[in-house]
């Protein structure tokens, strides 16, 4: 597909804005659900492990979604009707959800509710990259707006710029100042979530890529890969990424309404973007550490990341800046791990399961380690008897609530540095087997 400059400009432009709009959505309401539901929820017993599942019905959605994705959008329909229609359906899902009071009913909404969401995560890429000619280059430009978006949305719903500027947007519409811990985010990212569906319906269209060819589901997974774990160092690498991503589930699930209750109160969705900022200023580095460091270290900076990110939270909550500097390391941990991560896969794999591979790495992410987290989560918060809801009750229990998952991911780290010994020039691409060109690594959300 070539294109006149004018012609790439105006389809950048489409595309760049359907990302923008594709994370805002998610920004607006799910940093900040666990404040809601805290309010929302106030008095009801195991209140913590109620967060912890409606946490978790991201991850339940996440491991189904590319069967979703494989036997729909790739066979029958254009992604970008499947795009519109995932958010149109969702919209409706969401204003419902915003409206329920009972913590069960709200928990299957927001399963209904991800598994027309979570699809549209690999939609947005299958939409980008049909129509854009050099994808190397110009997906990086059009992802980077996604997280832009996320960040924004924090910012409008904290109605502030880090306490620096005022942005009373939500305030002079509806008279509410502290909107985190109302319903108002679901109500605005349902809006927002009907006027994308619309604006879907324009793309420039994607048609189904696979269409007439057989669906496996062991492939929409990325089961297909589990072949490589006859590989040492590839299995030490996954069983790591799947046990790391155990305590990734405490931090965004709890660190909003930790930070709200210790420090930033309703300006913390505005803080809690510094996690996606550090995450672009890193992304920008990787190159340069990743030749220096190798992918062994850069993997372990990051595990150890986690480690450090808990143990400031735990330690010093009545720290303002060593908190904010606990959000901050979101760039190193996810940057350094998640992105490292793909990169390694993508040497290691052979050419015809790196598709493959790179799913397997999700569903033992995303999927299945982020899923155990959110439930371990909410046993152990009810198990300690946190009390979230108020600044004694983080205070009195953040020590023991976030040195568990420190010691958890401090653990991992050592595993992985004891028993991960591939070096620089042992994963590098192997000749291709099959015709074809190399798949394009998926961006990951948040």
């Amino acid at each position: 597909m070539s294109q006149s400059p004018t012609q790439s400009g105006a389809v950048m432009f489409r595309l760049s804005l359907m990302m923008f709009m594709q994370f805002f959505i998610w920004g607006a309401f799910f940093v900040t659900m666990g404040s809601y539901m805290l309010a929302i929820f106030s008095g009801e017993e195991g209140i913590n492990s109620i967060i912890g599942s409606a946490y978790a019905t991201h991850n339940w959605a996440g491991l189904l979604a590319p069967v979703l994705v494989g036997l729909i959008a790739d066979r029958f329909f254009n992604a970008e009707r499947v795009l519109a229609f995932c958010h149109i359906v969702g919209a409706g899902v969401l204003w419902y959800a915003s409206g329920v009071t009972d913590p069960g009913t709200f928990i299957w909404l927001m399963l209904a509710y991800f598994f027309l969401y979570m699809p549209t995560l690999a939609l947005v890429n299958a939409v980008a990259f049909a129509n854009i000619d050099d994808p190397d280059k110009q997906f990086p430009n059009i992802r980077v707006w996604g997280t832009i978006g996320w960040i924004l949305a924090g910012f409008i719903v904290a109605q502030t710029v880090l306490g620096w500027v005022n942005i009373p947007l939500i305030e002079m519409v509806t008279g509410v100042a502290n909107a985190q811990a109302t319903a108002i985010p679901l109500k605005m990212a349902a809006i927002i979530s009907v006027i994308y569906g619309f604006y879907c319906l324009t793309l420039p269209p994607a048609p189904p890529a696979q269409k007439g060819e057989e669906f496996s589901v062991g492939s929409a997974l990325g089961l297909d890969a589990i072949k490589l774990l006859t590989d040492r160092n590839f299995a030490i690498f996954s069983l790591c990424s799947f046990a790391i991503s155990i305590p990734l589930a405490f931090y965004y699930a709890r660190t909003n309404d930790f930070v709200a209750a210790v420090q930033f109160g309703e300006q913390s969705a505005s803080f809690m973007a510094i996690g996606q900022m550090s995450e672009v200023l890193f992304m920008i580095a990787i190159p340069l550490l990743l030749a220096r460091m190798g992918v062994k270290y850069m993997l372990l900076v990051g595990m150890l990341a986690w480690t450090a990110r808990y143990l400031l939270f735990g330690l010093y909550p009545s720290s303002a800046a060593l908190v904010v500097l606990g959000i901050a390391l979101h760039g190193i941990s996810y940057d350094f791990f998640f992105v490292t991560g793909q990169l390694y896969i993508d040497r290691k794999a052979p050419r015809h399961l790196r598709a493959s591979a790179q799913g397997f790495f999700n569903l033992l992410t995303y999927g299945a380690g982020m899923l155990i987290g959110n439930y371990v989560l909410g046993w152990w918060g009810d198990r300690i008897q946190l009390d979230g809801s108020t600044t004694e009750g983080w205070l009195a229990g953040a020590a023991t609530f976030w040195t568990m998952p420190a010691i958890f991911a401090l653990a991992i780290a050592i595993i992985f540095f004891l028993f991960f010994w591939e070096k620089n020039g042992d994963a590098k691409e192997p000749v291709a087997e099959t015709e074809g060109p190399a798949p394009t690594l998926e961006a990951s959300p948040a």
